[in-house]
């Protein structure tokens, strides 16, 4: 954990220790609920195509994502609460200075929606595979419903509050108290990361590459606003709502695609 000194962030010496069995069967237990409460959606608005192919609705989608991240935290909470970390891994509190915190949070949305294109002209350049979002963006643009329900249950809550939670808050917590890894800042942000950018192998090896450079960066953050999570969380929100924002404009001809 960290907290703000003289304008810098320092490192708490005295965070409880975890074992690494403990923090293996707390990782496990999260992952399994993450992808075992996705199926029912999955199941509900699921259905066979014109070619046979087992297909999801965009609703299902939505839901599934949702879902999986609701029973994933709720779990991460059990776990936090168990070990007396809950207020150092999710500090929530009010930032000493809204202001302050807002302008970092929207120099982050800037900074990473300007790597978006960057890293992808670089994958490209490297002959590498972009990013592959084309069917996450036809869910989102399917309908005015669609895009409101995605907006609220994926941007806003799985992603923005959720997945701020629990790789910054909740995995970083976990990974600042196991031996070997106390004290290692950039080696736990890295870590952190990896595990950030494999869920997004849907969106093929550049997704896994672009979104974990993301994650490095909101490492970073956390540790520069002394552990709190508002900055990472309002700049996670501000680019997915931006991004689906920009997809369904664009749909509707409102900006050039």
């Amino acid at each position: 954990m960290t907290q703000e000194a003289g304008g810098k962030p320092v490192e708490i010496s005295d965070a409880k220790p975890l074992g690494w069995g403990r923090f293996v069967l707390q990782f496990v237990s999260i992952a399994f609920v993450y992808f075992a409460a996705q199926f029912p959606p999955v199941l509900i608005w699921g259905y066979t195509n014109e070619q046979g192919v087992f297909t999801i609705s965009s609703t299902g989608a939505a839901v599934s994502t949702a879902l999986g991240m609701a029973a994933a935290l709720l779990v991460a909470w059990m776990w936090l609460r168990k070990d007396g970390a809950l207020g150092e891994a999710w500090n929530l509190k009010a930032p000493a200075s809204w202001t302050r915190t807002l302008l970092i949070a929207a120099g982050a949305t800037i900074a990473i929606i300007i790597w978006f294109t960057v890293g992808s002209m670089l994958l490209s350049a490297l002959g590498l595979e972009t990013p592959d979002v084309g069917e996450v963006l036809g869910w989102v643009t399917e309908s005015p419903f669609h895009f409101v329900l995605w907006i609220l249950l994926v941007a806003v809550f799985a992603a923005g509050f959720g997945e701020e939670l629990l790789w910054r808050g909740y995995l970083m917590d976990r990974l600042s108290r196991l031996g070997g890894l106390r004290g290692s800042m950039w080696l736990i942000i890295l870590i952190q990361a990896a595990f950030f950018g494999l869920p997004h192998l849907y969106q093929g090896l550049g997704g896994v590459i672009i979104t974990g450079v993301v994650g490095v960066g909101f490492g970073w953050l956390r540790y520069r606003c002394g552990g709190n999570l508002w900055a990472c969380i309002i700049a996670h929100v501000a680019v997915d709502v931006i991004m689906m924002s920009l997809s369904y404009a664009g749909k509707l001809g409102i900006v050039p695609t």
